[in-house]
């Protein structure tokens, strides 16, 4: 109720607080703008090895100084330090930093074919490889991931084929989804990765959905959800937060903090005053912040999280903070809205060159192995790109997917009147001397 009388006029109010200021709205700003220098200097990085591990059936309210924290492994010198390091086997790592090279150089090659106009659209993972290759390792094959449009080393860190992504890509003959999908959206089943959607943060209820479902059925496999810092402001994230913790659903909700979304930067969606993690905090559910460009660190909270999952002990949020490198997708210009000068001085560095340095500190690899190793990745995504264009590339002619196949998919049983229609087509198409041929 108004402390106002009915009688009083609201100007008469007004003048009572004359010696008060103004209302201002807050507008986030990013600190740099383009030509901007940039100065991360004061930028609060907990050391590796710093933040504390607690046991995965950790009382969530227990944690709240996690979120506010950095789980991070892999120290300036390379070694893996502090509770969080992971025993992984030298051949383990290896098998990560190869997926990470084979998800840039599949990313270089893909970049370029939009560039020559072989398919409409591409979105790079380049800075960010860690964070899907790193729970890629953690997790187990059978966990169903539903990723957002920049995990693509997902599917290639469980051996999906190359051939099958580029042609969904190019929308050509071998494109499994009939060229219905905007590229890189990709769905692949056998290898428990849902179908990628344009519209933000549908995954994340669908991710909690099926978990709880996987728990209702008294399975074994849990779920796992991505999603970037500027989706958390969607309705749909804050709706599965409360499902997941309502029926402790087995998942784990990540978000990807890369500094920006399309072209507003992290306050926009709240992470001015705060951290994406503490998101989960009121929630009441267990949160985690990691160094999003340490491997190491991204598996080890990953792993913790599953195992926690697993043992019925619910849901967790993890807030993994990295920075894109690039442009939010080739339809984005990145230099029109943050300084040239960010992406090199984000402190947090390259991910595969760190892991890479950790390799050959712990005296299990060298500069010369390497070198092979990024020329067979390139090598073998080249391989995989003249395979895929025989089938046909956007701008080619060998787009012969079945004219009908539009009406197809949608129902288990196609309703009568998509039946005329597509009846109704074919007829036209035959009629103009067109005919649809089955690939």
């Amino acid at each position: 109720m108004s402390d106002v009388p009915e009688s009083e006029p609201a100007a008469a109010s007004g003048a009572r607080r004359s010696n008060q200021p103004a209302l201002v709205l807050h507008v986030p700003e990013p600190r740099y703008r383009p030509g901007d220098h940039v100065d991360f200097s004061d930028l609060a990085l907990p050391a590796a090895g710093e933040a504390r591990r607690p046991d995965i059936a950790v009382d969530p309210a227990e944690i709240r100084d996690l979120p506010y924290s950095l789980v991070r492994v892999i120290d300036p010198a390379g070694k893996a330090v502090g509770p969080w390091a992971p025993r992984l086997s030298a051949e383990r790592k290896i098998g990560m930093l190869r997926a990470m090279l084979l998800t840039r150089a599949y990313d270089d090659r893909m970049y370029r074919a939009q560039r020559q106009g072989k398919t409409s659209f591409y979105v790079k993972s380049i800075g960010e490889e860690a964070v899907s290759i790193g729970a890629a390792e953690a997790l187990d094959p059978g966990d169903m991931c539903f990723p957002s449009y920049r995990q693509q080393g997902l599917l290639i860190a469980r051996g999906w084929s190359l051939v099958d992504m580029m042609c969904q890509i190019f929308s050509n003959e071998g494109d499994r989804l009939l060229g219905r999908q905007l590229p890189v959206m990709y769905s692949a089943k056998q290898a428990g990765f849902f179908t990628i959607s344009g519209n933000l943060t549908t995954q994340y209820p669908q991710a909690v959905g099926w978990a709880m479902a996987s728990a209702i059925k008294g399975g074994r496999r849990i779920a796992a959800a991505w999603c970037g810092e500027g989706s958390t402001a969607e309705g749909d994230f804050h709706a599965a937060m409360t499902f997941a913790h309502v029926y402790r659903a087995p998942v784990i909700l990540n978000v990807v903090n890369n500094q920006w979304a399309i072209s507003s930067f992290s306050g926009i969606a709240g992470g001015e005053g705060t951290t994406f993690a503490a998101r989960g905090i009121g929630y009441g559910i267990a949160s985690l912040r990691v160094d999003g460009n340490d491997a190491l660190a991204v598996h080890a909270a990953t792993e913790w999280a599953a195992e926690r999952a697993r043992a019925n002990h619910g849901p967790t949020l993890i807030e993994h903070f990295t920075y894109r490198a690039e442009g939010h997708s080739t339809s984005d210009d990145p230099a029109a809205y943050r300084s040239a000068e960010e992406p090199p001085a984000f402190p947090l560095g390259d991910p595969i060159v760190r892991l890479k340095d950790h390799l050959i500190a712990a005296g299990e690899w060298d500069e010369a192995r390497h070198e092979a190793l990024i020329k067979e990745t390139t090598d073998e995504v080249r391989a995989a790109q003249r395979e895929a264009e025989k089938l046909g590339t956007l701008s080619g002619t060998r787009f012969n997917h079945p004219f009908e196949s539009i009406f197809e998919g949608l129902f288990e049983e196609m309703p009568w009147h998509l039946r005329e229609q597509q009846a109704q087509m074919l007829r036209e198409v035959r009629a103009a001397g067109i005919e649809a041929v089955k690939p």
